[in-house]
């Protein structure tokens, strides 16, 4: 029967910032389905203006308090780039390693505690905790050691310390090293469980697909998360980090406070499904025994299951980790700074934050002071994408009573794992 639905959801909840979701349907037919993000503007690019090359990260580091990791490294790269500076193979391969502390502490804290209380009838996680103790208990253990990897390599859990233009401040000793491989053997057991669980409530994941341009960074040899070309489904053609601006193409819509981007359609997604499916001939053997036990195929337009591969990337880092760390085994790590001086230039760069690729600009004259800056969201560039299957997808949920679309509607922002506040910027107003 011809259905009336009026839902105004402010804000979505069990996400990061404030989004909000307004559907209006009569007799059947959808008059508005909108995806709308009131956050207030926030402005780091003007805040790094006239600040050296140094203190470029400390700065953009507190763009995100949970991709603050994926933010400096960015930073530091794009500085790099500008300046004319190479680190050592060594010191890349610790900025791997922490920044896949980073990626497991998000996905983690992603799907253990926004994306299962829905996959399992729980309002939240705190009474999902009534019911799935022990499931919960892994969780927080998984999460709690992934801070704790990022402690030991950044410094702290958040804004980090050791992450500079050059390398590294400080490095862990060997036997820190060690322990740190031992225990990350340690998290592959509770990493499965969680898989597991997920894996037993899978069919509540929502059934909806509708063909999507993603992109990703790609880098022949590895599944891509630090270095790579800017890649497409849409196309062979790739185009390198300092590019970015012709990728993303950003412009201003009214219903948003952040930019939406678009490629070679109207929207595209970044994210772990967007790596997936650009990468996923890379996967290391566990993690494709993960993607396979999920039937995520090879290639899924998806979006909610989004979340499920941000699981399968939780098996591509604990792996690639041990590998990284059995490479370092017995090597001299003291020379993982190499001498930075100012100079002019301009550099780009692009790193794989969990919720998709991550692009800063930076230009600097001949003291290493720092003239613009350029930074483009992973979040900022998944909006248009969202607000599309919004509107592919309402059509099909008039025949459901309100609150279970409702929920499938909170369920498919979740999937994406916006990270709002973070996204939103303004736009430059030239009076005249």
């Amino acid at each position: 029967m011809p259905r009336t639905v009026h839902l105004d959801i402010h804000p979505v909840t069990r996400v990061e910032g404030h989004g909000q979701l307004v559907v209006r349907a009569s007799d059947g037919r959808v008059e508005r389905a909108e995806w709308l993000v009131p956050e207030a503007p926030r402005f780091f690019e003007a805040m790094v203006r006239a600040r050296r090359w140094d203190e470029i990260q400390p700065v953009v580091s507190r763009v995100c308090g949970i991709c603050s990791i994926s933010h400096s490294l960015a930073a530091v790269k794009a500085v790099e780039e500008a300046l004319g500076v190479a680190i050592s193979d060594d010191a890349r391969m610790l900025r791997v390693l922490t920044h896949y502390s980073e990626l497991l502490q998000s996905h983690v804290l992603h799907v253990g505690y926004l994306v299962a209380p829905d996959l399992m009838g729980a309002p939240s996680v705190v009474p999902l905790a009534q019911t799935n103790l022990d499931l919960v208990k892994k969780v927080v253990g998984l999460h709690r050691a992934a801070n704790e990897w990022s402690d030991l390599l950044a410094g702290r859990t958040t804004h980090p310390l050791t992450l500079v233009p050059g390398g590294f401040t400080r490095v862990p000793a060997p036997r820190e090293l060690e322990g740190l491989r031992r225990r990350l053997a340690g998290l592959v057991p509770m990493a499965t469980e969680l898989a597991e669980a997920v894996l037993a409530v899978a069919g509540a994941v929502p059934s909806f697909h509708r063909d999507t341009e993603y992109v990703a960074l790609r880098q022949a040899g590895e599944y891509a998360f630090t270095r790579g070309d800017i890649a497409s489904s849409d196309t062979d053609e790739s185009r390198p980090a300092g590019e970015f601006e012709s990728v993303a193409n950003e412009y201003v819509t009214p219903q948003s406070t952040a930019k939406w981007t678009r490629w070679h359609r109207d929207s595209y997604a970044v994210g772990a499904l967007a790596r997936y499916n650009l990468n996923r001939a890379e996967l290391l053997p566990l993690a494709s025994k993960w993607a396979g036990m999920f039937g995520l195929g090879g290639h899924c337009d998806n979006p909610y299951m989004n979340s499920v591969a941000q699981l399968v990337e939780c098996a591509q880092i604990l792996e690639d980790s041990q590998r990284i760390l059995d490479s370092l085994a017995g090597r001299d790590l003291k020379d993982t700074r190499v001498e930075v001086h100012p100079a002019a230039g301009e550099g780009a760069s692009a790193v794989e934050a969990p919720r998709g690729i991550l692009f800063h600009r930076y230009a600097f004259d001949e003291k290493g002071v720092c003239q613009s800056a350029n930074l483009c969201i992973p979040t900022n560039q998944n909006h248009g994408n969202l607000q599309k299957d919004i509107e592919s997808l309402v059509p099909g949920l008039l025949h459901l009573g309100q609150d279970e679309i409702r929920l499938r509607l909170e369920m498919l922002v979740r999937a994406y794992d916006p990270c709002i506040s973070c996204s939103t910027h303004f736009l430059k107003v030239r009076f005249i």
